[in-house]
Formats: structure tokens, C-alpha cells, sequence
């Protein structure tokens, strides 16, 4: 090649790097948008978020499992909250009101009835049901089962409401063929939990006739207001918020009243044990006598009961939380717990927690 042929595929090649810098800096630019700031998701970090199931079957992963291998599973990682036969032990019934007529008419007579909603005789579709194991549990290690062990717990929970056998192999070859209960019966025409109005989203604008003043509110009806017990009991991962008295339908001011009467002997007496534990959420995962989420209190009280500088162990594990000590989930630490207060429930515990 001449020299003046090699100098035009030099400057050529040089245009085209300043032209692959231009139209990068241009993407830039486009990414920056008008409020100056952010860019553009990459299809990797789309594909991160990107994980729900579609009734139809759309973005289903490929796997399989037992229903055996998922009652394995469910005994370790599910039944604390929803019960060993899905009957619940503070959290939503998975099993129940489920008949072998169902099954063939695709309708739940259960629930025209007014009986209690299951995960199983509300349902219309099985992916429902895996998208949300694979998404939100266990509710302590959200996304930590693999895809396989997704399906063996779909299958398991699915035998619990004798949709299956108990030896079922669930895949995502067969998952749009089970026939749910209610899969002709499931409407959008009032809320999930409750019958009495609409739905809080309709799905339509508002365009004239506005009220000026919106207040928000929802609704949730009597039944359903203690199925994830006391809501006032449980701590919240973010901030410190804390839900209503869900044990009292009624908020009233005489309830409030009662409370502030009783506040002064309260102090005079000094902290009592279960009160700190209730105010501080700690019995969303402890009880007195047995195992929930962690050790009961009469456990904890046991094991340290001959060490010598147990009190003083209790309260800095209270006030520190730690992980490993019972198992892998963490017990968050409670950094507002006055030393009064976790003086309190030490004694409380290494008495026996009666």
C-alpha cells in the first residue's frame, strides 16, 4: 500500500473514532435528560428488577421440583409463620377451603360463602403463587431459594390444598396446566381481602368534578385486621414507624384515656418485662414458652441461667442484636431500649419468663 493510501485510512480511521466519541457523548447527553441528572437503566440492570411471572406464563423460569422435597423446605423456612399444614401462626392461611368440585368447576365455593380466603381457594393461577414465593420469601431471606426450590414449595403448597399429589413434580412445563380452585371465579370488581366496595385503584382519571381536598385513607375489614398480628408489636426494618393496636377495632378516646390513667403506676412500678417486649416488637419473633421466628424467652432464660454475668450479657445482646447465636437469622439491634428497660426483661428472662 502507498504512503498517501496509508495516510487516507489513517485520517478515515481517525474520523470514525471522533464520530464513535461524538454519537457516545450524544447518548450521553440524550441519558442526562432535561432535569440534568441519571441516565439510562442498561439491560442488565433492567433485568435485575425484571423478575415477575405473568399469569400467561410470561418470564417463568426454567426448573423443576417435588412437592417432597418442598415440604422439606416449608418445615425449615415456612411453617413459623404459616402454620406446618398452611393454617397459619400469625401470617396469611396458605391451605384450606378447597373441594374436589372446585377442582372441576374452576369456582371456589368456599369463598361465595364467606368463608376465610386462602392462598389456595383465591388464586386463579399457580404462577401467581411462584412469583411471590420467588419474589417475597422467606419473609427473613427474601430471593435466597433457587428456581428449582421455588418450584418444590409451589408443589408442597399446592398439596396442602389437595390441588396435587404429594409426590408432583411442578416445572415450568406443566405450571400453566394446573387447575386452581378459583381460576374462573377470580374478579377485580371489589378489593383482595375484602367484598364490601371497590377496589382503592380503579384505573381510570379524574378529569372533571374534582374535589379539592383528597383525603387518603384504606380499608381493611375486621376479620383481616390481626392477621399478621399486632401490628403495633412489630418493628419496622425502615425508620420508626410503628402500625396501629390491630387487637382493638376501636382507637377511641377512651382507650386512650385508660392508657394515660394507667401510666403513672406503670412508672412508679418500673418496667414491666412483657410491656418493653410488645413496645420494642420483640414478640413478633419471640413468645414466652415456644419458637417462632427465634428462641422463646423460657429458652434463652435455660441456657444462660448458670453463667454468672448473664444479666449483664442479656443487655448487651438486646441493645447490640447479633446473628448466629441461635441461627443465621439476625435479631436487629435496639439501640432505644433504656437500661431500665433492659434490665428489666434480663431479670424477666433468667427468672423463668413466667
Amino acid at each position: 500500500m502507498s504512503s498517501s493510501r496509508k495516510a487516507r485510512w489513517a485520517a478515515a480511521g481517525g474520523a470514525m473514532v471522533i464520530l464513535g466519541a461524538t454519537a457516545a457523548a450524544l447518548a450521553q447527553t440524550a441519558d442526562v435528560g432535561r432535569f440534568g441528572f441519571g441516565r439510562i437503566a442498561t439491560p442488565q440492570e433492567i433485568a435485575g428488577w425484571d423478575i415477575d411471572v405473568r399469569p400467561d406464563g410470561h418470564g417463568v423460569k426454567k426448573g423443576r421440583g417435588n412437592a417432597r422435597r418442598g415440604q422439606e423446605i416449608y418445615d425449615a423456612q415456612c411453617a413459623s409463620c404459616h402454620g406446618t399444614f398452611g393454617e397459619s401462626n400469625n401470617y396469611m392461611v396458605i391451605a384450606g377451603g378447597v373441594t374436589k368440585e372446585d377442582l372441576k368447576t374452576g369456582r371456589a365455593a368456599s369463598l361465595k360463602a364467606g368463608e376465610v380466603r386462602t392462598v389456595g381457594n383465591k388464586l386463579n393461577y399457580a404462577t401467581t403463587l411462584w412469583d411471590y414465593i420467588n419474589r417475597a420469601m422467606p419473609w427473613t431471606n427474601p430471593q435466597s431459594l433457587s428456581v428449582d426450590d421455588v418450584y418444590a414449595v409451589t408443589a408442597y403448597v399446592l398439596h396442602l390444598n389437595e390441588i396435587v399429589p404429594e409426590d408432583f413434580e411442578l416445572s415450568d412445563e406443566n405450571i400453566l396446566k394446573v387447575q386452581m380452585p378459583n381460576r374462573y371465579g377470580f374478579t377485580t370488581d371489589h378489593g383482595m381481602r375484602s367484598v364490601s366496595g371497590k377496589p382503592d385503584v380503579q384505573g381510570s382519571l379524574c378529569m372533571k368534578d374534582c374535589v379539592k381536598e383528597v383525603k387518603i385513607t384504606s380499608e381493611l375489614p375486621q376479620y383481616a385486621r390481626n392477621a399478621h398480628g399486632n401490628l403495633a408489636e412489630q418493628k419496622r426494618p425502615l425508620g420508626p414507624m410503628r402500625g396501629i393496636d390491630t387487637t382493638r377495632y376501636d382507637q377511641g378516646k377512651a382507650a386512650a384515656v385508660k392508657v394515660a390513667a394507667a401510666a403513672p403506676a406503670a412508672a412508679a412500678a418500673g418496667p414491666n418485662a412483657m410491656d418493653v417486649l410488645k413496645a420494642r416488637a420483640c414478640t413478633a419473633c419471640h413468645a414466652v414458652a415456644n419458637k417462632v421466628v427465634g428462641p422463646s424467652y423460657q429458652e434463652i432464660g435455660a441456657k444462660y441461667a448458670s453463667r454468672p454475668d448473664a444479666a449483664t450479657y442479656l443487655v448487651e445482646k438486646m441493645k447490640a442484636g447479633g446473628v448466629g447465636v441461635w441461627g443465621q437469622i439476625p435479631m436487629p439491634a435496639q439501640p432505644a431500649l433504656t437500661e431500665a428497660e433492659a434490665q428489666a426483661v434480663a431479670k424477666w428472662i433468667l427468672g423463668g419468663a413466667k
